[in-house]
């Protein structure tokens, strides 16, 4: 795989058990760059070393006066510059691709498992730490890819310099052979500490990273409140723990780092002590004295890559183990469908609830609880709703959407929660979306009550000649909560599903404006089926069915008005009621039966 040749068009099926598994994992699928990248590191180390035994072989030839000899030295030093520059070149080049596109595999992984879960990827994993996997992991677990071509390359020349050496000259070889290992060795004790330190140092990050996520996120509300200044305090601590953290394990390495300096000089010294005495000695001439020493000062090169590795590894292991944690979750329903790809229509019933919502009809559903509400409404859409697949599946035209494959799922029924995501870009590619095409844009925006907020990215963008070029920014933080309401449910209705799932679509919108969005999605809608989980009398009243579910269970269907009048827990949800009141209305509703049921038997008598 090339660089140009990116995205994979399938980046495969991970390993996610464990951080060392899924590195296996994913070093196994770059074994094809791993060995172009090992046989050009190979050729750039070999060069490297070999240079000392053309500089010994090239004194010796002074010292012999030979000229052939002193030629030959040169041809052989310029052959090892040569294979040198090509090895250093294509070495970069290929581990450099290793990088890139290892990461670029975790990315496309990353994005299929996110799109694979929905939203229910940040009920189960912190947003912060999903920014941190998807940015400064996935570059650390190119890292270690990349690095360890080069040290197989670096490892492997280290043996063959030390068995060249042990024939070359066994008096000092055996010196160097034994001493390399040591030299390779002597750090790995104070490995286990320095990823200590490392693991230390990337959590502290990832919740400063999920603590800046959610101020920035949350600015127009602590502005509102003048929090600002107490969150920024949470983050100026938070940020200072880290770099605090940075600066411990920052010692550590620099620790192993001097290690690497030290124990190489030390080596070099015990070797020119014992090629002065053989030399003294006659048994070894000036040229090999020269050779073996200038081939371990070379060896310390190549021994640079052990601490990399070492590094590399410590630092994408904890990285791996996030970046596996992510891409081993899963949804609670199978993915791959037991039935072939198909829309299926007809009324969308949910048997664990009772709730049922007739095709073509607006259906508007009361929960008292918020949370059940929107857990309601995910499993309307097949999402996952954490009951382990326990509940039977809910039901599209008497198909289970559990069964369906998850496009044919989520082209049928279509749910946007009560905190829906704009992205950034232009209003025209906010809502370009999957979609029908029977919905015309401009329809689903006057639909969604959403004058105002084209005239505000008008304003907001004034090189915009046509509104529907206007720039949304990120999670459309320039604008109110109502107008990104008004946005999001504008491109929910364009995309025009076979059922539509709303939760609290209009609860940042004022009465008047809501109103108009209540007519305005009825008309739209007709005909097709569309669930809206509110509390709201205004769009409760347009609704063709109102459903009240409690404690799981549906408990009164009816309309509004009826049921504002005859049922007294959905009047406490809808008017606020508190449990005083409710409870009086169901001994005066107890009451009020118990004289019909006397009277009735009165009069039998």
């Amino acid at each position: 795989m090339q660089i140009q040749d990116l995205p994979y068009p399938d980046p495969g099926t991970p390993d996610a058990r464990s951080g060392p598994r899924f590195l296996l994992w994913l070093f196994r699928n770059q074994l094809g760059g791993q060995l172009k990248s090992l046989a050009w590191g190979l050729l750039h180390f070999l060069a490297v070393s070999g240079l000392p035994f053309c500089v010994g072989f090239a004194v010796q030839a002074v010292v012999d006066r030979s000229g052939a000899r002193l030629a030959a030295a040169g041809g052989l030093i310029a052959l090892c510059g040569v294979c040198l520059a090509l090895g250093d070149t294509m070495l970069h080049r290929t581990a450099v691709t290793n990088w890139i596109t290892a990461a670029a595999r975790v990315q496309q992984l990353l994005a299929r498992r996110t799109a694979h879960l929905g939203s229910a990827l940040t009920r189960r994993v912190a947003a912060g730490e999903v920014v941190a996997v998807s940015t400064g992991d996935v570059e650390k677990i190119g890292w270690f890819v990349e690095a360890w071509s080069r040290f197989a390359a670096a490892a492997l020349t280290v043996v063959i310099v030390c068995v060249g050496l042990l024939v070359y000259e066994p008096a000092l070889g055996v010196v160097v052979a034994v001493g390399v290992p040591v030299l390779a060795l002597a750090v790995l004790p104070l490995l286990p500490r320095a990823t200590r330190r490392a693991d230390v140092q990337r959590e502290k990050a990832g919740r400063a990273t999920e603590l800046a996520s959610d101020t920035v996120a949350g600015l127009r509300v602590l502005r509102g409140i003048g929090g600002e200044e107490l969150f920024l305090d949470r983050y100026r601590r938070a940020s200072q723990e880290v770099r605090r953290a940075a600066v411990h394990n920052a010692r550590m390495w620099s620790l192993i780092a001097a290690l690497q300096v030290l124990l190489p000089g030390l080596l070099l010294i015990g070797v020119v002590w014992r090629g002065v005495q053989l030399a003294r000695e006659g048994r070894i001439t000036v040229g090999e004295l020269v050779s073996v020493y200038s081939t371990v000062m070379i060896l310390t090169y190549p021994l640079r890559h052990f601490e990399e590795i070492a590094m590399a590894y410590s630092f994408s292991r904890p990285s791996a183990k996030r970046a596996a944690r992510v891409l081993s979750l899963e949804r609670a329903t199978d993915s791959a469908g037991s039935l072939e790809a198909a829309l299926p229509k007809g009324d969308l019933y949910d048997p664990a609830t009772g709730l049922l919502a007739p095709a073509g009809r607006l259906t508007a559903v009361v929960c008292g609880d918020p949370d059940a509400a929107g857990v309601l409404a995910e499993r309307l859409g097949g999402h996952p709703c954490g009951d382990g697949g326990e509940r039977p599946s809910v039901l599209l035209g008497g198909v289970p959407l559990d069964e369906l494959p998850l496009e044919s799922a989520r082209t049928a029924v279509l749910v946007q929660d009560k905190d829906p995501v704009l992205l950034s870009g232009s209003l025209r590619d906010l809502l370009d979306v999957p979609a029908s095409g029977n919905v015309p844009a401009g329809e689903a925006l006057a639909a969604a009550q959403c004058g105002d907020v084209l005239e505000a990215l008008a304003q907001g963008s004034l090189d915009a000649g046509d509104p529907m070029d206007a720039r949304v920014t990120e999670r459309g933080r320039s604008l109110s909560g109502g107008q990104r309401q008004r946005l999001a449910l504008a491109r929910s209705l364009v995309t025009d599903p076979e059922v539509l799932v709303l939760d609290e679509p209009t609860s940042a919108v004022d009465a008047h404006t809501e109103a108009r969005i209540a007519d305005g999605v009825r008309s739209l809608r007709a005909g097709r089926t569309t669930v809206v989980f509110t509390s709201s009398p205004l769009l409760l009243d347009r609704a063709d069915r109102v459903v009240l579910v409690h404690d799981g269970e549906v408990a009164a269907v009816g309309l509004h008005r009826d049921l504002v009048r005859g049922e007294p827990r959905y009047r406490a949800v809808v008017t606020r009621e508190t449990d005083e009141e409710v409870a009086g209305d169901l001994l005066r509703g107890g009451l009020l039966k118990h004289v019909d049921a006397l009277e009735e038997i009165e009069e039998t008598a």
